[in-house]
């Protein structure tokens, strides 16, 4: 089976279950010409576009499982971040809260900034100053990524995060801004349904950090590299990148603790702010 086939598999799907195309394109975050050329085999399906389009289908069970290992095989599994940028970043975000909207369990582990998910405008902004982007589509790239964050207050869903404590120190906007940042990071750790634990520079680690990745429930991982984001539906694959958060967890300071440090390093800011 090629991308012209799963793209027919995936219009006789939608046809069977009397599904009209406009409305599977927006409930999978993309364009209804996007769909028409995926259902017509013009554009290959990525791994992502499948899962999106399988789940407002309601496919389940062994119909599903074969299409998506398809789509692994024939999607490039590596997609540059030029490429979004030449699509749009703030296209990629919609795609990314599709899958976080049917996810039950998300985990991510993140070695180089705040997650996506506990971002501040402000914090969204500076780390995409280097991205030489206009400012119309800065501007979409912040809005798309604040609206992922509905996912958060939504019922049945649950987050794990697990970030470097070199992470929260880097200044990557100013310390007054950082300091706010800081404080959301307080804040959301108070949500029941959110877990985030910080894994501090001094002591024994269980390995090294390596790139930033989120697991999906246990279905689907994406890895974020310099150059391109990596999706796998892998099971090995899966559990490699499963076993390297669990490993990290246990390291993870948590709860009160978690907070006390965060805390600690927001004032450091705020008294730096003074000093400046």
């Amino acid at each position: 089976m090629n991308s012209v086939d799963i793209g027919q598999s995936l219009r006789e799907l939608r046809e069977a279950g009397g599904k009209q195309a406009k409305v599977v394109a927006r409930g999978a975050a993309m364009s209804p010409s996007k769909l028409s050329k995926l259902e017509n085999g013009v554009l290959a399906p990525s791994i992502i576009d499948v899962e999106r389009i399988l789940t407002v289908l309601e496919v389940s069970g062994e119909a599903k499982v074969r299409l998506m290992e398809v789509a692994r095989q024939v999607a490039t599994e590596a997609t540059a971040w030029r490429i979004y940028r030449r699509s749009g970043l703030h296209k990629h975000q919609e795609e990314i809260r599709a899958i976080e909207a049917s996810t039950t369990l998300l985990r991510l582990f993140q070695p180089s900034c705040i997650p996506g998910l506990l971002q501040t405008p402000e914090y969204v902004r500076g780390i995409l100053k280097d991205w030489d982007l206009t400012e119309d589509a800065l501007e979409k790239m912040v809005g798309a990524r604040l609206k992922r964050h509905d996912v958060l207050h939504q019922e049945g869903r649950s987050f794990r995060f697990l970030i470097t404590e070199s992470v929260l120190r880097w200044e990557i906007i100013g310390a007054r801004s950082m300091a706010m940042q800081l404080d959301k990071i307080i804040s959301m750790s108070r949500f029941p349904n959110i877990a985030i634990g910080v894994i501090p520079q001094r002591g024994g680690k269980p390995g090294l950090p390596t790139s930033a990745f989120v697991l999906f429930d246990a279905r689907l991982a994406t890895v974020e590299v310099p150059h391109a984001e990596i999706t796998t539906t892998e099971l090995p694959d899966i559990d490699l990148y499963l076993r390297k958060f669990q490993k990290f967890e246990r390291v993870a300071v948590t709860g009160d603790d978690m907070r006390d440090l965060v805390a600690g390093i927001r004032g450091d800011f705020l008294r730096q702010q003074e000093t400046d």
